[in-house]
């Protein structure tokens, strides 16, 4: 039983006054289903009036209750909101986020596509971005701290874990989520359930090791969920992705996801250069001199391309 659901068991049904506007804070979903945290500590459920749909795991909200249940009357204005979407649907992972835990593995290989995509995601949104890198015991962990090294350039922290080790996972990572609202993010296989057991006992999520045949991992949390840690702070687990579709970002928002062009951009000859083709492009100049990596100047190549096939459609 999760946190939620064992206050919500616990808390009477008096907790909280009937028909009366609270203000709380939305701490899982699944679907249109919400669950609130009220002020008192009680939990209700509650749903969006009509058919609107559209509060996150982290919204502090305005509620109605009635009985058991409630609905969602208002959202407070949120400090961001991390979410992915493509030309199929758009997912929210949570709202008023502070720190992106982004979980990656040697084995299966992570995805370094899906990886920037994320960091591009966190920095439109102003949220600090930090690796975890699991299973540190495999031999090919090594391949795998080469390959992050291209984001550790960037000011991107990495730490490093074994999750299985509960104790030494605990003393890296805890310290790091204090005072925070953290949301934990990653591929399937990755390890991010085990970590979550690591760091919140009583979350009892379930784990799933990923089939070697396949080289996945299942989906092993259905749905989104926060957690008070006991040392302080809040940590978001949402489900594993597979793809992290960027198309509600403007091209603007892209280039703020590309922090290493910042200094190139101050010597391009044209105010509005895409740094893609134009003469005289300061990013193109710190990317043929090997400033820039070639992966990374790809991504967002792609990037602005699937949000130009967007706007065009």
């Amino acid at each position: 039983m999760s946190q939620a659901e064992d206050r919500a068991e616990s808390s009477p049904a008096a907790a909280a006054p009937n028909n009366a506007a609270q203000r709380g804070r939305i701490v899982s979903s699944h679907g249109r289903h919400y669950m609130v945290e009220l002020e008192d500590g009680s939990l209700r459920q509650c749903f969006p009036r009509g058919k609107r749909s559209g509060p996150a795991v982290g919204d502090h909200v305005m509620v109605t209750i009635k009985g058991e249940e409630g609905s969602i009357d208002r959202i407070i204005e949120r400090k961001n909101l991390l979410y992915r979407s493509d030309d199929m649907r758009t997912k929210q992972f949570a709202a008023n986020v502070d720190q992106l835990l982004i979980v990656v593995a040697p084995e299966p290989p992570f995805s370094d596509d899906l990886v920037g995509r994320a960091l591009v995601g966190a920095w439109s949104a102003d949220i600090q971005p930090i690796l975890i890198l699991n299973k540190v015991d495999l031999a090919s962990a090594a391949t795998a701290r080469d390959r992050l090294k291209v984001f550790q350039t960037l000011g991107v922290p990495v730490y490093e874990t074994q999750a299985t080790d509960v104790d030494a996972t605990r003393k890296t990572l805890l310290p790091l989520l204090h005072g925070h609202c953290s949301l934990l993010l990653g591929q399937s296989a990755m390890g991010k359930s085990t970590i979550l057991n690591a760091l919140v006992p009583e979350a009892d999520a379930a784990t799933q090791p990923h089939s070697e045949a396949l080289g996945a991992g299942r989906h092993t949390t259905t749905s989104t969920r926060l957690y008070h840690l006991p040392e302080g702070g809040d940590l978001i687990d949402s489900p594993g992705f597979q793809s992290f579709g960027l198309h509600h970002l403007e091209a603007e928002d892209i280039r703020r996801g590309f922090p290493e062009f910042n200094e190139p951009t101050q010597h391009c000859r044209f105010y509005n250069c895409s740094h893609r083709h134009e003469p005289g492009c300061g990013v193109l100049a710190a990317l043929e001199r090997g400033e820039i990596a070639a992966e990374r100047h790809a991504l967002y190549e792609r990037l602005l391309a699937e949000n130009e096939a967007r706007v065009t459609y």
